[in-house]
């Protein structure tokens, strides 16, 4: 993807639309009901980010203590952090970017499709010392080596 056509939609095209959705709905409503609606969105979507953090950071910490990787978790957490700062952006456009993915099915949808398809590894044990996940059994890992002495 070209960084200047990235940069260009990011710095010219997202404000512009912003005002004009502003400018058109501020003729519609009213100054002041547009006013109020773009600082309720910003702080209910602050309230309602502050509550899938929580939720993602317990999922991520109960499959720690599976044995697990927590990928899709922290994947989540930079999508959280993105929404966040998407809705304390003022405007309508950046908002319904925001809320969009403040629902999970749609964020997790939205990742894996960012990934290309590629499942993140967090359905996988992750125990460097032996037992995968608790169950007592022994994972042999075989694998041959050669010794480079200097």
């Amino acid at each position: 993807m070209n960084v200047r056509l990235v940069l260009l939609v990011v710095f010219l095209v997202i404000p512009l639309t912003e005002i004009y959705l502003l400018i058109e709905v501020g003729g519609i409503i009213g100054a002041i009901p547009t006013i109020f609606l773009v600082v309720f969105t910003a702080v209910f979507g602050a309230l309602l980010i502050r509550q899938q953090g929580v939720s993602t950071m317990l999922r991520a910490r109960q499959e720690i203590h599976q044995g697990m990787v927590p990928a899709m978790q922290m994947l989540e957490g930079a999508a959280l952090l993105v929404s966040g700062a998407l809705l304390l952006t003022p405007g309508f456009l950046t908002d319904t970017l925001g809320f969009v993915l403040l629902v999970p099915p749609l964020r997790r949808f939205l990742i894996l499709k960012l990934l290309g398809g590629a499942v993140p590894p967090s359905m996988t044990p992750f125990d460097p010392d032996g037992p995968a996940s608790g169950s007592g059994e022994q994972r042999t890992i075989e694998g041959e080596f050669k010794r480079d002495d200097d």
